[in-house]
């Protein structure tokens, strides 16, 4: 289909006012459809709304590639639809744990992809750094609020990365070197380490 067709079809099947050039500008990612024309140019080129999505990062593209309603998710986490409506458009998560859970299983979302979408990427590297560099039992209660892990799963990974950067520390300390030298390898090798450690964190709790 040409896309002039596509518009046609919207404005026929759906009532939408679109242009062939703006059918254009979607297939090439320089303009987003909303929500209903999605929905619709998924019903005029018989195909789920996922399909026409890149890898969904907010939590609107999670419920749309899933084809889920407002309402029908909102029920689901027993949120009102207003309240669900306004994380989506704040990107940012107000729920309890529990809805933090049930959000992931109804969107089916890994805890990584949850923090990408509520906009907690930056939280968590900021405890993850705490963690790592002082005593990393401090931060598994306030790590079990941010992040929809098994609690006994999540101790073992910060015990694990919290070795790790010791380790890599203590690697760096060599005396055959001047104080200043080892201050700055240590310290290179630490930003290096910490630049790393979301990825690390990921990988160690095998999402």
């Amino acid at each position: 289909m040409a896309p002039g067709h596509v518009a046609y079809g919207l404005g026929a099947q759906y009532g939408l006012r679109v242009t062939a050039e703006t059918v254009m500008a979607w297939e090439r990612g320089t303009a987003l459809p909303g929500e209903r024309e999605l929905m619709a140019l998924a019903g005029v080129l018989w195909c789920a709304p996922g399909e026409l999505l890149a890898a969904a990062s907010t939590l609107r593209e999670h419920r749309l590639a899933r084809d889920l309603a407002v309402d029908d998710l909102a029920r689901t986490l027993g949120m009102t639809t207003a309240a669900y409506r306004r994380t989506e458009d704040s990107g940012r998560w107000r729920g309890n744990e529990r809805q933090a859970v049930a959000l992931c299983d109804a969107l089916d979302m890994s805890a990584a992809q949850f923090l990408t979408a509520t906009g907690r990427n930056e939280e968590l590297a900021e405890l993850l750094t705490r963690a790592v560099t002082t005593r990393w039992q401090a931060y598994v209660r306030p790590m079990d609020r941010l992040v929809p892990l098994d609690r006994i799963l999540l101790q073992d990974v910060l015990e694990q990365l919290h070795a790790d950067y010791q380790a890599l520390m203590v690697s760096t300390l060599s005396w055959n070197t001047t104080g200043r030298d080892r201050a700055g390898t240590a310290g290179e090798a630490g930003r290096d380490f910490l630049d790393r450690v979301v990825e690390e964190f990921w990988r160690t709790a095998g999402i």
